[in-house]
C-alpha cells in the first residue's frame, strides 16, 4: 500500500513539474508582463477571487497599467488605466464580446446556445433588447413597474391604528422581496387566477431565485450545476414556471418576453423558458443590491435624505400628483423621472461604491493592441478585461473615494456633473457599473428608473429610520466580484411606517 501511494505521489509530482516546465505560457516579445500563478489551470484565480481590487492593485504596482494573468485556464490582459479604455474599445473589429457572454449564459441557465453563429437565433437578438428596454418599449416597462411597486408596497394597508405602527426588518430582505415581486410582475404579467395564487407563486419563485443565485458565481467559474442539487432543482422549478403554457395564464406580459419568445422560434419550450430565466436573473441580480445600497446610503446621510425628499416633493407637485393611500397611485412619465438629478447622483454614487463589474472581450485573432503610450501583442482567444472598480476608487478621479457623497455627480448649479479628470486629462469613461461599448447593459436605463421609482415611493409613503443611526456600512460580498453590483455581507435593520397623509 505504501509503495502504491509513493508511486502515485511521484506521478503527481512529475506531472506538476512537467506542467511548470511545458504547460506555462512564456511571455513573448511585445506581450504584457505575465503572471502564470503556481496552480495548474487555476493560475491566479484564488488570489483574484479573494480580493480582486487588492490583487489588481498589487500587480499594477509591480507591472504597470497593463499585465496578463492566468485565470481558470484563460489568459486575461488587464487594462487598468482609464485613459486607455477608449483606445481598447476602438479595437472592436479584433474583439468578440458575444462568445463569452453567450457561452456563460448557456452554461448557467441550461438553454441551448443563443449565439447567432450557432444558428439558433439571429444577430437581431441584441436589437430586440434595445428595442424593448429603451425608447417606446421603456415607457411601457417603466409605467408597469411603477404600478407594480405600488401594488406591492401598499398591500399591507390595514386599520388606521396598525398603519401608524413602526415595522422593523432587514433592509436588504425588504428590498429583495419588493423589487423581485414588482419586477417579476412587470416582466411576466399578473396571474389571471387571482392575487392569492399570484402571491404564493412569487414567494416560491423568490425562494428558488435566492437558492439559484447563491451559486451563480460558481457556474460562471465553470462548475457544473449538477454539483449543487438544491440550486439545480431551484433553477428547473423557476424555468418550469416560465414555460409557454404557464405564461399563457398570465396577463400583460412585457414586450421583451413576447419578442424574445418569437425570436427564439427554433428552440423548444423548455429552452425558451430558460432564456426567460436568464432575463429574470439579469433584471434582478444587480438591481436588487443596487436598490439596497441606494436606500441605505440615502437614509444614513441626513443631507442626502433632505435633498432627495425636497426633489421628490417638488417633482410630484409640478406633475400634479397627490400622495394618497385611497386615491390613484403615483404616476410619473419618463421626462419627469429623468429630471431628478439628486436621485440620479445618489444612485450613481451608491453604484460607484458597490459595483465590481468585469468588462470582458475575447481576441478573434492575433493582433496588436495600441494604447495611450504603448502597444502590446495579443494572442487569439486571449481575453481583454477592464475592471472599473479600480477607477471608481481612484482618489485622483474621486477625492476621498471611500466616502459616500450624495452630490458627487452634481455640478455647482445642481445639474448632472459629467467632467472628471485623470492626470489632468478629461475622462470619456469615468463611471462604468453597466459595462461599456458593445457590452454595455441594454437594460441600464430601466434599472436606474426602477431604483428611482422605488426611492420616490419609499420617500412618499413612509417615514424611514435606521434602527441604529450610527451603524457601520456593511462590507461588500467579494464572492460576486466581476458580476456587477456586490450585495452586503450582512443585512441592516431599519424601520418604517406609513405617513399620516
Amino acid at each position: 500500500m505504501m509503495t502504491i501511494s509513493l508511486i502515485w505521489g511521484i506521478v503527481v509530482a512529475v506531472c506538476c513539474c512537467l506542467w511548470l516546465i511545458l504547460g506555462m505560457r512564456r511571455r513573448q516579445m511585445g506581450e504584457p508582463p505575465l503572471e502564470n500563478g503556481l496552480i495548474p489551470y487555476l493560475g491566479c484565480a484564488l488570489k483574484f477571487g479573494a480580493n480582486p481590487l487588492e490583487f489588481l492593485r498589487a500587480n499594477q504596482r509591480k507591472h504597470g497599467h497593463v499585465f496578463t494573468c492566468r485565470l481558470m485556464g484563460n489568459y486575461v490582459h488587464f487594462i487598468t488605466n482609464p485613459l486607455s479604455y477608449q483606445k481598447v474599445l476602438c479595437h472592436g473589429k479584433y474583439l468578440d464580446w458575444k462568445k463569452f457572454h453567450f457561452t456563460t449564459s448557456a452554461k448557467a441557465f441550461g438553454h441551448r446556445s443563443i449565439d447567432p453563429s450557432d444558428g439558433n437565433t439571429t444577430d437581431n437578438i441584441n436589437k430586440t433588447f434595445i428595442k424593448t428596454l429603451q425608447g417606446d418599449g421603456l415607457n411601457s416597462l417603466t409605467e408597469a413597474m411603477m404600478e407594480n411597486l405600488q401594488l406591492v408596497m401598499r398591500r399591507p394597508l390595514v386599520s388606521k391604528s396598525k398603519m401608524s405602527a413602526w415595522v422593523t426588518e432587514g433592509m436588504y430582505s425588504f428590498c429583495y422581496q419588493v423589487m423581485f415581486e414588482a419586477g417579476y410582475l412587470t416582466l411576466f404579467g399578473k396571474d389571471l387566477t387571482g392575487q392569492d395564487a399570484q402571491k404564493g407563486l412569487i414567494l416560491n419563485n423568490l425562494d428558488h431565485f435566492k437558492e439559484f443565485d447563491k451559486i451563480f458565481p460558481a457556474l460562471v467559474a465553470g462548475l457544473p450545476i449538477h454539483v449543487f442539487k438544491t440550486a439545480h432543482h431551484a433553477r428547473e422549478k423557476l424555468a418550469e414556471g416560465l414555460r409557454h403554457e404557464n405564461l399563457g395564464k398570465r396577463d400583460r406580459i412585457s414586450e421583451l418576453v413576447r419578442f424574445l419568445n418569437d425570436m427564439l422560434s427554433t428552440l423548444d419550450d423548455m429552452d425558451k423558458a430558460k432564456t426567460h430565466l436568464a432575463i429574470l436573473w439579469a433584471s434582478q441580480a444587480n438591481t436588487i443590491p443596487a436598490t439596497f445600497w441606494s436606500l441605505f446610503q440615502m437614509i444614513r446621510s441626513p443631507e442626502a435624505m433632505k435633498a432627495a425628499t425636497e426633489e421628490v416633493n417638488k417633482t410630484l407637485e409640478n406633475a400634479g400628483q397627490k400622495i394618497s393611500f385611497d386615491g390613484s397611485p403615483i404616476c410619473l412619465n419618463q421626462m419627469q423621472l429623468n429630471d431628478m438629478p439628486v436621485l440620479d447622483s445618489i444612485i450613481k454614487e451608491s453604484l460607484r461604491l458597490s459595483s465590481a463589474s468585469l468588462n470582458i472581450r475575447t481576441a478573434k485573432e492575433d493582433f496588436t493592441l495600441h494604447l495611450q503610450d504603448s502597444s502590446y501583442n495579443i494572442r487569439k482567444d486571449d481575453i481583454i478585461a477592464l475592471y472599473p472598480q479600480l477607477m471608481h476608487f481612484d482618489p485622483e478621479i474621486y477625492p476621498d473615494p471611500l466616502t459616500f457623497k450624495y452630490d458627487r455627480y452634481l455640478d455647482e448649479n445642481g445639474k448632472t456633473k459629467t467632467t472628471f479628470y485623470s492626470n489632468g486629462i478629461k475622462l470619456k469613461y469615468y463611471y462604468m457599473p453597466f459595462g461599456s461599448g458593445a457590452t454595455i447593459c441594454p437594460g441600464r436605463i430601466f434599472a436606474v428608473q426602477e431604483i428611482k421609482q422605488f426611492l420616490i415611493l419609499m420617500l412618499s409613503y413612509f417615514e424611514l429610520e435606521l434602527v441604529d443611526s450610527q451603524v457601520k456600512c456593511p462590507p461588500l460580498d467579494q464572492s460576486r466580484a466581476g458580476l456587477g453590483v456586490l450585495p452586503p455581507l450582512n443585512d441592516i435593520e431599519f424601520k418604517y411606517k406609513f405617513k399620516h397623509l
